[in-house]
């Protein structure tokens, strides 16, 4: 019993610990500081783009590494983010790695409710404030659309999920034309016709799998090419 009543206080500490560490941590500056650090300054001549975003992003490279070792791609996803956290820590995994453009992919973890309620409102300024902070460190934008999903599996009881997706992406595509900068739309070609995304690209309506970013990476490319003519 005394064992059991010691294993249980441990399991405990440990769960505080972990809650202590997230609150300190809230945008989880910490996850790539080590990587920030060893990547150095760009190399003369290099064409360095960041691909910012959430686990789309982070999902990316461990489908697809070979994309990000044979271009000067560095991708600074994180599982599960919102914009307000990408917002947080924009500066150390954008703007102090010296990039010449940035990939932003943002906006689906706030409509699930992942960092609580947010509305368009909020995640619409979250954006525009990372697309001005690239621009006043002359980092050229490239705002992608969200992509389709008509439910979260991980929070069945958010409503409207394809409806608000479709709003959001309306707002990011006027936003990227008013401001002269990129607007990149995977939505029309990973999209079926109940506003979710098609089976053959996703295993669970929200994640592009390996077919689903082969469709993704030509597009991602043309824009960066575009973005960096500029």
């Amino acid at each position: 019993m005394k064992f059991l009543s010691f294993l249980s206080g441990s399991v405990l500490l440990l769960l505080c610990l972990c809650q202590v560490s997230l609150a300190q941590d809230w945008p989880d500056l910490g996850r790539y500081r080590a990587a920030n650090e060893k990547v150095g300054a760009p190399a003369p001549n290099e064409n360095r783009v960041v691909f910012m975003g959430n686990s789309i992003t982070d999902h990316w490279i461990q489908t697809d590494p070979e994309f990000f070792k044979k271009n000067p791609y560095l991708d600074r996803g994180i599982s599960g983010q919102t914009t307000p956290q990408m917002l947080i820590r924009f500066r150390p995994d954008v703007i102090q790695l010296d990039p010449k453009a940035v990939l932003i992919l943002a906006g689906t973890n706030d409509i699930a409710g992942n960092t609580g309620p947010s509305t368009l409102k909020m995640i619409e300024d979250n954006l525009a404030s990372m697309a001005q902070l690239a621009k006043a460190n002359n980092i050229k934008v490239v705002l992608c659309s969200v992509l389709p999903a008509s439910q979260y599996p991980w929070r069945k009881s958010v409503k409207n999920v394809a409806e608000k997706i479709k709003k959001l992406n309306q707002w990011i595509e006027k936003y990227a034309h008013e401001n002269n900068e990129i607007y990149l739309n995977y939505y029309p070609h990973l999209v079926n016709d109940k506003g979710g995304m098609l089976s053959k690209y996703s295993k669970d309506g929200v994640h592009p799998n390996l077919a689903g970013y082969r469709v993704m990476e030509p597009m991602a490319v043309k824009a960066i090419h575009e973005a960096l003519r500029q």
